[in-house]
């Protein structure tokens, strides 16, 4: 049966820098969380001059994993642990931050140097009370390495994470988590299928659809019903889209800062350690 919507959240304008803002359609003031899904960032499609130099400054977290899916241009990735990384159109990083990490992000050299278009979407992926201390690790997945799904003319969705039509994804996570994104033509018609009881995510980064006999635009985010298992989307244009279903982790979380955590005090903590320093240094 078909899933019915719950929410449709529209992203609004959000600074996280003094040089960066993203739309923010979750957390929302009629939604906060899915958890495991807590944060979905998208950074609009920004031209980089040659020559500049744009990072986001190193930066703490802890008890979740920050996943990017690059959209358009390159991004570099380096945190305290050590870890490097850079991704391009298509591709996808997961670093998960355990108990404590610094890390930074931003366009790679080769970028700043000749210039270009950046864009991307970011999302917080939270993780059981029971892994969230253990030892940060980072992955990444480039746009061949993910399975193609739901495979017709015109449509070229790419499997990042989880179990989806007998393929896996390469990124692993703690608990059941598909992650879909990719592009669908004009006119084209998809049925997604979900788990029964999954919270299920699409967010509409580009163009406009139908689903449910309702038009969606870009820059919402669509929250599904949890019962049923069935979404059937059409594109009214070209779209790109980011689909996610996952397992709840059903258990309380306090999101402060940089830090996803089970209780305040825990935040608290994870602050006043990074003020003592315990998250190490990184140069950058």
């Amino acid at each position: 049966m078909k899933k019915k919507i719950r929410h449709i959240l529209k992203g609004r304008e959000k600074q996280i820098t003094k040089e960066e803002s993203v739309l923010q359609p979750l957390p929302h003031i009629d939604f906060r969380f899915a958890n495991p899904i807590i944060v979905l960032h998208h950074l609009q499609a920004k031209q980089i001059e040659p020559g500049q130099k744009l990072r986001i400054h190193p930066h703490p977290h802890r008890g979740f994993a920050p996943v990017t899916f690059q959209l358009q241009g390159e991004g570099y990735h380096m945190d305290s642990a050590g870890h490097k990384g850079t991704i391009k159109a298509g591709d996808v990083q997961w670093m998960f931050a355990g108990k404590g990490i610094l890390h930074s992000e931003g366009p790679s050299e080769e970028m700043l140097k000749t210039g270009g278009t950046q864009e991307l979407i970011q999302l917080w992926i939270n993780v059981p009370k029971a892994n969230k201390w253990d030892e940060p690790f980072y992955q990444s997945a480039t746009k061949q390495q993910q399975p193609e799904v739901l495979q017709q003319p015109g449509v070229s969705l790419r499997l990042a994470s989880g179990d989806y039509e007998g393929k896996v994804g390469p990124l692993r996570s703690f608990t059941p988590l598909v992650a879909i994104s990719g592009e669908i033509e004009k006119g084209r018609q998809v049925q997604l299928m979900a788990t029964a009881g999954y919270w299920t995510l699409l967010y509409i980064a580009k163009g406009s659809l139908t689903v449910n006999q309702e038009e969606v635009t870009a820059h919402n985010l669509i929250v599904f019903e949890q019962d049923n298992e069935e979404i059937i989307i059409t594109a009214n244009e070209d779209i790109q889209l980011l689909y996610l279903s996952a397992e709840p982790i059903n258990e309380p979380v306090a999101a402060k800062d940089n830090f996803v955590m089970n209780t305040i005090e825990e935040a608290n903590q994870a602050i006043e350690d990074h003020k003592n320093g315990l998250f190490g240094t990184l140069e950058f």
